[in-house]
């Protein structure tokens, strides 16, 4: 079973930050990531989400590559590529993987303009050398599915001071 957490930052970037450091420990096979999205909220108040991977590009390759495929044994490649890749982009824009985009945008909507949020869906990790390298990011727990007491040592370690 996942394990959802959703931590806001006091800045615009700094969510993209911590993402790309969770990446960098999945690298290093100490988590395991099956959604981490940034959402921001800019200054004018409008929310964006900014997902890990891009499923309408995903899916026009694929689709162009089956489209392109299917083409050659009808004797028009070009037509297959162009059918395929648009009905795997529009397959791809249509799927939700991971956290569900309406809880992201309701959640990102209560937080305050100029500010951003990341929620991360972790399926494995090694919480000891995981919460060791998110040490002083800073941040504050919005929502998760962690025990009370593993919510409270993630909280501890955002707000700690950065090892020296």
């Amino acid at each position: 079973m996942s394990t959802l957490a959703v931590i806001a930052y006091d800045d615009m970037y700094k969510a993209e930050e911590v993402r790309l450091k969770l990446r960098k420990l999945q690298s290093e096979y100490l988590i395991d990531l099956e959604d981490a999205v940034v959402a921001v909220k800019d200054p004018s108040g409008k929310v964006k989400l900014h997902q890990a991977v891009n499923l309408t590009a995903a899916g026009a390759v694929g689709g162009g590559f089956w489209g392109s495929l299917i083409g050659l044994m009808f004797l028009n490649p070009l037509l297959g590529l162009a059918v395929g890749a648009g009905a795997g982009a529009i397959s791809g824009a249509l799927t939700d993987v991971g956290i569900n985009d309406q809880f992201m945008k309701d959640l990102a909507e209560k937080l305050t303009p100029g500010t951003s949020a990341l929620f991360v869906l972790v399926r494995r990790a090694t919480p000891d050398k995981v919460l060791e390298q998110l040490q002083g990011t800073g941040g504050k727990v919005l929502q998760t599915s962690l025990s009370h007491e593993d919510e409270a040592k993630l909280q501890a370690a955002l707000t700690a001071a950065k090892p020296a």
